[in-house]
């Protein structure tokens, strides 16, 4: 009997052991990552390189002012128009799961969660890029939008569905309108929640590059015109890492280091408000 006791201990021991060896073989290659683009990029970045455009090939200098601008404007036109449809789209999933729509709108959100952003980029194009006649900062938005709706909708759909039946029903039974029901009660109760679905779907966007190939284009001047192609950091990180021109790879680390730290902190707020929402319900 203690001899079997000692060979469970003992598959137990290293059970745990493989199991944390595998976690810290997952944990080291992010780390290199982060710690190589932090080497490279942290020592480019200074307030010249924030605040001033490319400087022409050949010259010395310069910064990333209008990629730093340009994805701000359109990843913020992209959550104004993805965030209420996503939304609006989660609440019907969660408040109506067993009809035929929910199961088929539910089925298509699944399937454009896992299209490939470059072939969102090519849609796009031919949808808003190609009748118009330009590249423009509208379309890049509109690509980086379509991404964000798969995130938005399901985190608001399991934010409510976690949600329990008592709050709905007491306030259904004081005479409340089932629409103020949702938007005054529902909502508000999940917004934690929903708001970590959010920031989730922008830092996810924040970095993609092949969609806005095919629709903001780029623009090595500082623009904040809509109907005009817009440079962003990834297409910037893009252009200067495949330059043959030293001085443009140091600029293409330093918008790599910018940009790594946006993702990083979006996703630590995310996390920061997932945690302190399950420890609310």
């Amino acid at each position: 009997m203690e001899a079997k006791i000692g060979a469970r201990n003992v598959k137990s021991v290293i059970f745990k052991g493989l199991v944390v060896f595998f976690a810290f073989i997952i944990v080291v290659p992010l780390v290199v990552i982060l710690l190589y683009i932090a080497k490279q990029g942290a020592t480019q970045v200074n307030w010249h390189f924030l605040t001033h455009v490319p400087a022409p090939v050949g010259e010395k200098g310069g910064g990333i002012s209008n990629a730093f601008v340009g994805s701000f404007i359109m990843v913020m036109l992209a959550s104004i128009v993805a965030v209420p449809v996503g939304m609006m789209a989660g609440i019907y999933l969660s408040e109506n799961p067993r009809t035929k729509l929910a199961y088929y709108a539910g089925l298509c959100v699944d399937i454009l969660q896992g299209v490939p952003s470059i072939v969102v980029g090519i849609v796009v194009y031919f949808w808003i890029v190609k009748p118009l006649g330009t590249f423009s900062a509208i379309a890049g938005s509109i690509a980086l939008a379509i991404m964000m709706l798969p995130i938005i909708i399901r985190s608001t759909e399991q934010t409510l569905k976690l949600l329990p039946d008592s709050l709905k029903e007491a306030a259904l039974s004081l005479g409340v309108p089932y629409h103020r029901v949702i938007l005054k009660v529902i909502v508000p109760c999940g917004f934690a929640g929903i708001l970590s679905g959010i920031t989730l779907s922008i830092a996810r966007i924040i970095g993609e590059t092949a969609p806005l190939l095919f629709t903001a284009l780029g623009n090595s001047f500082f623009s904040t015109s809509l109907t005009k192609p817009m440079e962003s950091l990834p297409h910037v990180i893009f252009t200067y890492a495949t330059s043959p021109y030293d001085d443009w790879h140091d600029l293409a680390w330093g918008a790599s280091f910018i940009l790594l730290l946006f993702v990083l902190t979006l996703n630590i707020v995310t996390k920061v408000i997932t945690r302190k929402w399950k420890i609310q319900l």
